[in-house]
């Protein structure tokens, strides 16, 4: 798999994002989904994915802990594009156990804590999300996280047995958002209030000026820390 991998890099070094779309949608068809969690990524690859494919496959995961600003660009998104993006939800018991184990905000505690919180309510239900698919598209990029700066544009996902595609993987922030602009996208409000990586509502806050675009995530942690198991490199 290591060398189709990379020869998948090499093939599409340079290439335009709608080429490389293009050539996984129609190699894998069926099987091929974007992640979204109505950050401002998600919201140029939704679009991006949609008017290649009007019926392109799209899932996001509810926690159970968005920010009510995320539930309306979810439902602005569907609005748009007149569609209904699949969402998988944390098993029910699962959520009871967590609870009784650390509370309500255990999460802050400890980091084990805090990545038992991120396994019930993402890992779990993503699993279950991709269960069928050989590729899943996200919106993650280079420059977002010290964690995710040696990721490729292909990468195998050892953990959940699929490729991973990371179509942005080399955009700035200046190009999400001229493109959120150029094409009128809809887009989270918390990203004019100083949020420029949303996640859960208590893990996410405003950053300042000049701080890391992650350091309003689990800010109580170290930044090689800062990853909920979504994205950690499978090999």
């Amino acid at each position: 798999m290591k060398n189709t991998i990379d020869l998948l890099n090499k093939k599409f070094e340079n290439e335009p994002i709608e080429k490389i779309l293009e050539y996984f949608a129609q190699t894998y068809k069926e099987k091929i989904a974007l992640a979204t969690s109505f950050g401002a990524e998600d919201q140029v690859l939704t679009d991006l994915l949609l008017r290649q494919n009007p019926k392109g496959k799209i899932f996001t995961l509810d926690t159970g802990r968005l920010a009510e600003e995320t539930y309306t660009v979810m439902d602005q998104t569907n609005k748009k594009y007149g569609i209904k993006i699949d969402v998988y939800f944390p098993n029910t018991a699962d959520i009871e156990v967590l609870y009784q184990r650390q509370g309500i905000n255990g999460f802050r505690e400890s980091i084990e804590n805090r990545k038992m919180c991120c396994h019930v309510r993402k890992i779990a239900p993503l699993q279950r999300a991709l269960k069928g698919l050989d590729v899943w598209i996200t919106g993650l990029r280079r420059a977002q996280s010290p964690t995710r700066d040696t990721m490729r544009l292909v990468e195998w996902d050892k953990a959940n047995g699929l490729i991973k595609l990371n179509l942005l993987i080399e955009w700035s922030e200046e190009d999400v958002w001229n493109c959120i602009k150029e094409n009128k996208l809809p887009y989270n409000a918390l990203h004019d209030l100083g949020y420029p990586s949303i996640g859960c509502a208590p893990c996410t806050r405003a950053v300042k000026e000049g701080e890391d675009i992650r350091a309003g995530r689990w800010w109580w942690e170290n930044p090689e820390h800062k990853e909920c198991g979504l994205h950690l490199n499978g090999g």
